[in-house]
């Protein structure tokens, strides 16, 4: 009986996938396998009659911000003709899976090369998968979905915000002010925008400052004593 359960779960999740979220056919093998995959693991370690032992879910720290998927979603258009790559790959992303996300938005690419919300989404991951610094692979997707759709405002954002956990806070600053330049006033992400770049202004603004207050300080010359130099 659990056997049959089993595999009309992975039936289940097989056809919500494939026809309920239009999976595209390319990405059939790439999902019967996993499952599969699964089955095999559970048939080799499985235990169905071991007693539960419930714990407390652990926090993973790498688990993606829910806010910047949100945010994504928004600057997105309706997540194009890759919606169910981006789907998956967003699911593997709050799992802080993101080497297997980016996998995934890789092939998502390969099918809809002109896809600028794929290509800002492999950005993101790339991030991701090296603890929030920018490589060159992701500024290449962040540069490539610019180039596919010059208005779109995902490419400027997380760039600027790759580049601001970088470290490279001017290069983010310069970039984020030209989007907010050109966002129209009532863009849902405009006053996020505008307070990430006062953040940034503050920070440089106490960095300059700690530079200055370590600085050696300039003395004056002595003045001479006027009485000293008085003609006798």
């Amino acid at each position: 009986m659990t056997w049959v359960m089993v595999l009309l779960l992975a039936a289940a999740a097989f056809g919500i996938m494939a026809f309920a979220l239009k999976m595209p056919r390319t990405g059939w093998e790439l999902t019967g396998a996993a499952l599969l995959v699964g089955i095999a693991g559970y048939a080799l370690q499985g235990v169905p009659s071991m007693p539960g032992a419930p714990k407390a879910p652990v926090e993973n720290k790498r688990a993606a911000d829910e806010a910047l998927i949100k945010q994504r979603q928004q600057m997105g258009d309706g997540f194009a003709k890759g919606a169910s790559w981006m789907i998956l790959a967003d699911g593997l992303a709050r799992q802080g899976q993101y080497g297997a996300a980016a996998e995934v938005l890789r092939k998502g690419t390969q099918q809809f090369p002109q896809d600028a919300d794929l290509w800002v989404s492999l950005g993101n991951a790339l991030v991701g998968h090296s603890d929030g610094l920018i490589t060159p692979a992701a500024q290449f997707a962040f540069q490539k979905a610019a180039r596919i759709d010059p208005a779109h405002p995902g490419p400027p954002f997380f760039m600027g915000l790759a580049l601001a956990q970088s470290g490279r806070l001017p290069d983010a600053r310069a970039i984020w002010a030209e989007l907010l330049e050109r966002s129209p006033a009532d863009a849902p992400w405009r006053a996020d925008l505008a307070a990430r770049i006062q953040r940034i202004d503050s920070m440089m603004a106490m960095a300059s400052g700690a530079q200055t207050a370590g600085a050696p300080v300039e003395t004056p010359p002595p003045v001479a004593d006027a009485s000293a130099q008085a003609p006798e």
